[in-house]
């Protein structure tokens, strides 16, 4: 089940986890059929039409272990950024990063229903995640 950046409820009112990522990246499609072949039901949010608050954005650093862990130093949108936008000092000026250049967070966030928070995908860390294999 797919949805917008609102609080998505599976039928019979138990929540489920909500993928965040971009419609055309291929790693968030690969995460999206996995999660269809298990019959996991879960919402996918494209971070691009339906910006993650900043609020939100400092909660995912938070519980990664820091702004490293959520952004992809390695994306072509990294790298193209001006050498003096690579360092941000403060919360403020990394949600601001990424408000203008969602494209750098890593690929999928995955937020389960009772909040916690894992980046991109992998069979193996699925499997772990949600006890199950397609």
């Amino acid at each position: 089940m797919s949805g917008a950046a609102g609080g998505p409820v599976a039928e019979a009112g138990m929540a489920m986890p909500i993928l965040y990522g971009l419609d055309a990246c291929d790693t968030c499609r690969k995460a999206r059929n996995w999660l269809k072949r298990a019959g996991v039901e879960h919402s996918f949010v494209d971070y691009r039409e339906h910006r993650v608050e900043a609020a939100t954005l400092r909660d995912w650093a938070k519980q990664l272990g820091g702004w490293d862990k959520l952004v992809n130093r390695a994306s072509t949108t990294w790298r193209n950024l001006p050498d003096g936008r690579k360092s941000p000092g403060s919360d403020p000026e990394w949600t601001l990063l990424i408000k203008e250049h969602p494209a750098i967070v890593k690929r999928p966030v995955v937020v389960a229903p009772d909040g916690t928070v894992s980046v991109g995908f992998t069979d193996n860390g699925f499997k772990q995640r949600f006890g199950t294999k397609p």
